[in-house]
């Protein structure tokens, strides 16, 4: 076991040979993955201090390999672990060298090894955790240091006590239901697809230790003010000491002041340069802990001095003030997703690379969609000088008691832990009515909690999709700043009323493929579809709209998205971050009427797609399969190409011809190609397929998944159509005799769907002795509540 002797870590050596050797690591495979992620080793995954605002010389990053373990969740400690981990990216993705998903009713285990020389007198060890998805156990040598709940804020432990000189055990105990459980977890799903993504479960940020003085400061909480040229400071420590705070720019003092903790301590910041968008200026910051004038404890720190509020202009529209200027909002929406890393960025710079490519595109804004950030991403933003919303994640779909409880305690620690973020400027509670709930009570506790920043207190409470109300609001904003409408494709402005400035919180969503840059190029999703060469002109025709819903009140607007995210590709880049699908210097052109473009650009590079037609390309490799070119990968290509240009018939003759070509074993990517393609039994060699194989698909998609997709593939052939008559009445003899060739499975689809419509009907003399033959032999192949449902109906109708 190599040990390392940190002279900056109180004499403290922290060693593990899986933290530092390469040995078994890969990185698994992925569709695509950015230019960062070939740069990721053991020993350098994200070595940079994870805590800008809180910055300590004495740390020690853990991140790097650790033994994993999935287990039941009623399991005790393991002996054994099943391999390696990279540390700290998420086990389902491809840097951590395992991309396995853990079910909900399993727990994943992490260990590694601390080497202590010695503790020096009078110093504590802390360990820190950047963010654990969802609910963390951490263990020291057996004991039982602490437990944590809360996917995305930062927490640490006080190990001192249960360290000893020599080896130190180190486990962390996870679980997480992602979406089956009560808590906030995002877009984060167990079955990914469309606006849903895949899961990112436990350590997914820094692990770090550091070493501090028995009273120290614990956390900062600064607050700035341009009318009275102050920052005031709350600064946790024990109490019974002094606090000294110096600010500096350039390394010149520019302020200072000193105070008692537990008390507020102002600087006059005199003449202060002001942050922004276009100037981010930043105050470096000292805060030192004194007692008996003697120093026991600092760190460093920084502030930007800026001021967020609501004024109207000269036309009486509530607008956006930053430093008391009008300021469009100008933004995207961010859902902070990687291919390779999932949540986790594969390194700080392409966790920059982000927001300098948004700036770069002539956005001043970023809603951060659902997500909390490591806190070096707002740092990247508090630099380069990018406006955030942040929003809440979502509670629960299935409100309870316990789902408010765990939402707004981390409500409140998010806001806690990003509060002196000069980028942040507007808090998003609720989306689109996901979760929401006491709409007015919360949106007054946050603007109270916070009364720097406005509150916006449901983005999306009304939808439009294509001009259409599609989903009505509740509360229509009750005691929010904002009133903020969502409308895809296009634009629109959110009701004039009641003086709350006014926002477009999502549209656009174009979807464009780009060939060889997709997650998955069968699930390729948008609100509307375009090609690259359309994009351009489409999207400008929205900006266009934009700035004239701008001179009738709107004050903001948020386009969705920066970057495709897995299958959902309406990004003005691609995942991978390698396709700029309009140039940025266009982009800038298209948005300078709403927003001067910046004087100061950051350097960002990417590639421009292929604005030739597809179709064009596409009729040139048909003419190849006519002339007889049947290679199985043409086929698979020239096959979703058919697709993606409206080829039908195309598609369905090429799709056989390569399926028919396949032989086992067969990949679930295989089998995915061929669910995507079958669409009924006329889709001869993918419905052979299927029927050939229903062991596999069930061992690879769960129990019946191929028993079920047959099913559905003979009622969409044999019983949908019945249902597109006039009268909309079936001819049940006719869809029998179709399902007589098909045996068993004819007779359950034929009954199921014949009972399903008398149930529907509520023509009982005919369902009762139907639905009794039908859940005599075939209700053991029913969902719970289908069951219930027509069980229930037969035992009224017969009593």
């Amino acid at each position: 076991m190599t040990r390392i002797n940190l002279l900056l870590c109180a004499c403290m050596a922290i060693a593990s040979s899986s933290l530092h050797g390469q040995s078994g690591y890969n990185p698994m495979s992925t569709p695509i993955q950015s230019r960062w992620a070939k740069e990721v080793t053991p020993t350098n995954a994200l070595p940079e201090y994870p805590r800008p605002q809180m910055i300590r010389p004495q740390w020690q990053n853990l991140n790097g390999l650790w033994q994993y373990a999935i287990t039941a969740k009623d399991s005790a400690m393991p002996n054994t672990y099943q391999g390696q981990i990279l540390v700290p990216f998420p086990i389902e993705s491809s840097l951590s060298g395992v991309q396995k998903a853990v079910s909900p009713t399993q727990n994943l285990w992490y260990k590694t090894s601390i080497i202590i020389d010695h503790q020096v007198p009078g110093q504590r060890t802390l360990l820190q955790f950047g963010a654990v998805d969802w609910q963390a156990t951490v263990f020291v040598n057996g004991q039982q240091i602490g437990e944590h709940t809360g996917g995305y804020q930062h927490f640490s432990f006080d190990i001192s006590t249960a360290l000893h000189p020599g080896n130190n055990d180190l486990v962390i105990k996870v679980y997480d239901p992602t979406d089956q459980g009560p808590n906030p977890h995002g877009k984060q799903v167990l079955n990914p697809k469309n606006i849903w993504y895949t899961a990112s479960t436990g350590i997914w940020q820094t692990v770090w230790i550091e070493t501090v003085p028995t009273a120290h400061i614990e956390d900062l909480r600064l607050t700035p003010d341009i009318d009275r040229s102050t920052l005031t400071a709350m600064i946790k420590a024990p109490s019974g000491y002094q606090i000294s705070l110096v600010a500096s720019s350039g390394g010149k003092q520019v302020a200072k002041a000193e105070g008692k903790t537990g008390s507020a301590v102002s600087l006059k910041i005199p003449s202060p340069h002001l942050w922004s968008f276009a100037d981010p200026f930043l105050y470096d910051l000292e805060v030192r802990l004194i007692k008996n004038g003697k120093m026991v404890d600092q760190v460093t720190s920084y502030f930007g001095m800026r001021k967020v509020s609501i004024q109207k202009d000269e036309k009486g529209y509530p607008r956006i003030y930053l430093n008391n200027k009008y300021t469009f909002n100008l933004g995207v929406l961010d859902q902070g997703f990687w291919p390779e890393g999932l949540l986790t960025a594969p390194t700080d710079d392409a966790l920059a690379f982000d927001i300098k490519a948004i700036k770069s595109m002539g956005f001043n804004t970023i809603r951060k969609h659902i997500k909390i950030e490591p806190d070096r991403w707002y740092y990247h933003a508090d630099k380069l000088g990018m406006l955030v919303w942040q929003d809440m994640p979502n509670a629960a779909f299935n409100l309870t008691p316990e789902t408010k409880t765990i939402f707004e305690k981390e409500s409140r620690d998010n806001v806690d832990q990003l509060y002196s973020h000069p980028c942040i400027i507007t808090w998003v509670l609720f989306n689109e009515q996901w979760g929401s709930y006491d709409q007015k009570r919360l949106t007054e506790w946050m603007k109270a909690y916070d009364p720097t920043r406005l509150v916006n207190a449901h983005s999306g409470e009304y939808i439009f999709i294509d001009g259409k109300e599609t989903k009505t609001g509740k509360e229509n904003w009750v005691s929010s700043d904002i009133a903020d409408v969502h409308s895809y494709p296009d634009p629109m402005n959110a009701p004039g009323d009641g003086g709350k400035v006014r926002i477009l919180g999502e549209f656009g969503g174009i979807g464009v493929s780009i060939p060889g840059h997709q997650w998955n190029e069968l699930q390729g999703w948008g609100y509307v579809q375009a090609t690259p060469a359309q994009l351009k002109t489409k999207y400008k025709i929205m900006y266009q709209h934009v700035k004239m819903l701008e001179t009738e009140g709107l004050a903001g607007s948020i386009y969705t998205e920066p970057f495709d995210v897995e299958g959902e590709e309406n990004g003005l880049m691609t995942y991978d971050r390698e396709i700029i699908k309009i140039p940025f210097a266009d982009l800038r052109a298209i948005h300078a009427e709403l927003v001067p473009t910046s004087t100061a650009l950051p350097t960002v590079s990417a590639n421009t797609p292929d604005l030739s037609d597809p179709a064009e390309s596409y009729s040139l490799d048909l003419e190849r399969y006519k002339q007889g070119e049947r290679n199985p990968a043409f086929l698979r290509a020239l096959s979703i190409t058919a697709l993606r240009v409206g080829d039908k018939a195309g598609a369905a003759r090429i799709s056989n011809a390569y399926i028919a070509s396949l032989h086992p074993p067969y990949s679930k990517e295989l089998f995915d190609y061929v669910f995507q393609f079958t669409n009924g039994v006329r889709d001869s060699a993918g419905y052979a397929l299927i029927t050939s194989q229903v062991p596999a698909i069930n061992a690879l998609y769960g129990i019946r998944y191929g028993e079920n997709k047959i099913f559905n593939l003979l009622y969409n052939e044999h019983v949908a159509p019945a249902f597109a008559r006039r009268d909309n009445t079936p001819d049940w003899n006719l869809i029998e005799r179709r399902l007589q060739p098909f045996g068993e499975t004819g007779q359950e689809v034929y009954l199921r769907s014949k009972v399903i419509y008398l149930f529907n009907k509520k023509n009982w003399k005919e369902y009762k002795p139907l639905a009794s033959t039908y859940l005599d032999k075939y209700g053991a192949h029913l969902s719970g509540d289908d069951r219930k449902t027509l069980t229930e109906a037969l035992k009224n109708v017969t009593e």
